[in-house]
C-alpha cells in the first residue's frame, strides 16, 4: 500500500493502520530530531519528541491534503516545529547536529593514531556544522543526511527552492571558510560527502 492509499484508510476509520506509517518513517524521523539536538542533555528528548511528532501527525491527519505536500514533507515539518517548539522552552540550549551516528567506523586494518585523527576531524565538521544558523543547519542536515530534494526542504522550511539552494550555499561556504584554517579545502568534501549539489 501507499502512503496515500494507507492515508485515505486511516481517514476512513482503520486507525490500526496508521501503526505501519510509524514504521516507515520512525527511523528517519528519529535520525532527523536526533540531528537537530546538540547536548547529551538534549539527547534524551529524543524518543520523546519523536513520539510526540507521530502523535501530533496523528491528531493531525484528517486535515492533511496530499495535494499541499507529500506525507514525509509534512512529517518532517511536524518533527522540525515539535524540535524548536522544545528548544523555545530550553532557551539556552542550541538546536544543532550531533555527534553521535556519525562518526565513521574505523577499518580493522587502521592505526589508532588514524582512528584518532579521523575522529578529531570529524568532531570538527560536526562543530561547524553546529556554529550555523538554524535555517542553514536544518537545510543541510536535511539535504546532505537525509537526502531530500530541494522542493522538499523548501516545503518543510517553508521557503522557496531558491531561498532553499541559498541557505544551502551560505551552509557550505561557511562550513567551508570554518574548516580551512585545520585543514584546507578538502576536509569538507572528505570527510562529510557534502558537494555543491
Amino acid at each position: 500500500m501507499t502512503d496515500s492509499q494507507l492515508i485515505r484508510e486511516i481517514k476512513d476509520g482503520n486507525t490500526e493502520l496508521y501503526a505501519e506509517l510509524v514504521r516507515r518513517y520512525e527511523r528517519k524521523i528519529y535520525a532527523f530530531i536526533f540531528h537537530m539536538l546538540k547536548s547529551a542533555n538534549m539527547e534524551l528528548l529524543v524518543d520523546d519528541l519523536s513520539q510526540e511528532t507521530f502523535y501530533k501527525a496523528y491528531r493531525s491527519l484528517q486535515t492533511f491534503r496530499e495535494v499541499e505536500a507529500s506525507f514525509s514533507t509534512w512529517l518532517y515539518t511536524i518533527a522540525r516545529n515539535t524540535v524548536l517548539s522544545e528548544m523555545r522552552k530550553q532557551r539556552h540550549v542550541k538546536i544543532s547536529l550531533d555527534q553521535s551516528g556519525l562518526t565513521p567506523h574505523a577499518s580493522f586494518e587502521a592505526m589508532p593514531e588514524q582512528t584518532i585523527l579521523r575522529n578529531e576531524k570529524v568532531a570538527l565538521v560536526r562543530e561547524a556544522i553546529n556554529n550555523l544558523p538554524e535555517k542553514q543547519r536544518s537545510a543541510l542536515i536535511l539535504r546532505e543526511y537525509e537526502q531530500l530534494d530541494y522542493q522538499e526542504i523548501a516545503n518543510i522550511l517553508g521557503q522557496t527552492v531558491s531561498a532553499v539552494k541559498s541557505l544551502l550555499f551560505r551552509a557550505r561556504a561557511s562550513v567551508k571558510l570554518q574548516l580551512e584554517p585545520y585543514f584546507g579545502e578538502a576536509i569538507y568534501e572528505e570527510y562529510e560527502g557534502m558537494s555543491q549539489r
